[in-house]
């Protein structure tokens, strides 16, 4: 059976160097800057164990997001898990566990992609998704170069020796989303290298609590909310970002996956399902945010007594599209499904549906906050600082009086309109834009290759045919 969330809170306090505003945290689950997220990840373990969940989650003893699927049924199978765990924080954690599970099976579906003339990583590609489904195991991965000009090439994560026994590196990477709560972190790159550039092709995985490996968080939303009342995204379903620097980390072997070989190491994310199935899970996830987004919309209207006028109903039946948008994205996906190495691997989403989910998310989302920004009107400014005021004897009862609303309570209306800033207009909510614009890469990225993902050929033939079907002589008319 998979693990429990107390076993996987109790795996965190091993000693990892994460650093925060010049201090070296020393337990993540106690910190007021990771604790409350810990137990929100805590709490999707738990899931696999409830009953109502269970069949849903778990597969063969393990989570089923971590199984090579072999049919269509099995990609819906997958769905719904990752649906589950998308609902349990509303679509606000984006690299929960299933992400880097879906990875790995990606990576056994192919493992002959890690066969190379200079490292043969097959075997170890094959334990590591074998170690993490055994293990229901969390994994981070840090696939982003930090900015590096002419010159600066040291900048980034290289071996600077070899050994009997394995590799020592140095460098750093960047954007490690979740990493601080992760029992390993996968480190490699998917920006393209240069085809000689073999001192920086390489991909390993390693323990979070390697020496050496230090994570340096960027400012903790969790660790400025004033409560759950007050803050009730930011202050649970904060999953963190780090910049990851390895200083002199050991790296054996049986870790390593490519090495000095630069077609490997793109070939691992491009060349097997693990992409695809990343996007799988993403485009499953931010169907279910499109859906709590819109849920607090009719909230919201309803509750200002607007819901009712023709252009707020327009609206929300804009934002409704917007969800089932999402949802046919997803569904399109897996009923295009695709066979992997000839069958032999099983079967992965739609790569054209798959890649054109990223341009529509990355367009949508601001689209879908800004809407809800315009129904939520001026109300979501003018809020109590905190809980603390109207739980005070004197200004409490002030509180009560002047933001009521008609047949809302002042504190159930000040309750949702929190939740709207969060969602919204907070620090977090800016991140959480931001984040999803740039989801799966610059958009000068993903739309290019959405050219090379199929249907070009097919549409210029389309247009071509009509012209081949007239000329001249058919120009006056018929």
């Amino acid at each position: 059976m998979t693990r429990s969330g107390h076993e996987y809170l109790e795996s965190l306090q091993d000693g990892r160097e994460v650093w925060l505003d010049g201090e070296r945290v020393k337990d993540i689950t106690t910190h007021a800057a990771f604790r409350n997220t810990a137990a929100s990840v805590a709490h999707l373990y738990d899931l696999a164990h409830d009953p109502v969940h269970r069949d849903v989650l778990v597969s063969g003893g393990v989570h089923r997001t971590y199984a090579v699927p072999r049919s269509y049924e099995d990609l819906v199978g997958r769905r719904r898990a990752y649906k589950v765990w998308a609902e349990s924080s509303f679509g606000f954690l984006g690299r929960t566990p299933d992400y880097m599970a879906g990875g790995a099976a990606g990576f056994a579906a192919v493992p002959h992609i890690f066969t190379t003339d200079t490292f043969d990583g097959a075997a170890n590609a094959l334990a590591y998704h074998r170690r993490l489904a055994e293990g229901g195991l969390y994994c981070a991965f840090t696939i982003t170069n930090p900015h590096s000009g002419k010159g600066d090439d040291d900048l980034v994560v290289r071996v600077v020796e070899e050994k009997d026994g394995g590799i020592v590196v140095r460098g750093a990477k960047m954007i490690g989303t979740g990493a601080v709560f992760a029992d390993e972190v996968i480190v490699g790159t998917i920006e393209p290298l240069a085809p000689g550039d073999v001192d920086h092709a390489l991909c390993f995985s390693v323990p979070v609590d390697t020496g050496g490996l230090k994570f340096v968080s960027r400012t903790s939303y969790e660790a400025q909310a004033r409560g759950v009342f007050d803050n009730p995204l930011s202050s649970r379903f904060d999953e963190n970002d780090s910049l990851l620097v390895c200083d002199d980390v050991f790296v054996p072997w049986e870790r390593v996956l490519t090495y000095r070989n630069v077609e490997a190491t793109a070939a691992m994310w491009w060349q097997t399902p693990a992409y695809l199935n990343f996007v799988h899970q993403a485009a499953t996830r931010f169907w279910t945010k499109l859906e709590f987004l819109t849920g607090l919309a009719i909230l919201l209207t309803r509750a200002g007594g607007t819901y009712q006028l023709p252009p707020v109903t327009q609206a929300v039946g804009r934002l409704l599209g917007m969800v089932a948008q999402a949802k046919a994205f997803v569904l399109a996906a897996e009923a295009s499904y695709e066979q992997v190495d000839g069958g032999r691997g099983g079967v992965m989403p739609g790569t054209e549906i798959s890649y054109a989910q990223r341009i529509m998310a990355g367009e949508l989302y601001p689209r879908a906050v800004q809407e809800i920004k315009q129904l939520a009107g001026g109300s979501v400014i003018q809020l109590p600082a905190s809980a603390e005021d109207l739980l005070h004897p004197e200004i409490g009862p002030v509180l009560s009086t002047y933001l009521r609303a008609p047949g809302t309570a002042a504190e159930d209306r000040i309750k949702l309109l929190k939740l709207a800033w969060d969602a919204l207009g907070s620090e977090f909510a800016a991140r959480h834009e931001q984040y999803e614009r740039f989801y799966h890469g610059a958009p000068h990225v993903y739309l290019t290759m959405q050219t090379w993902a199929g249907g070009a050929e097919s549409c210029e033939n389309l247009a071509q045919s009509c012209l081949d079907g007239y000329g001249l002589s058919l120009g006056t008319g018929q």
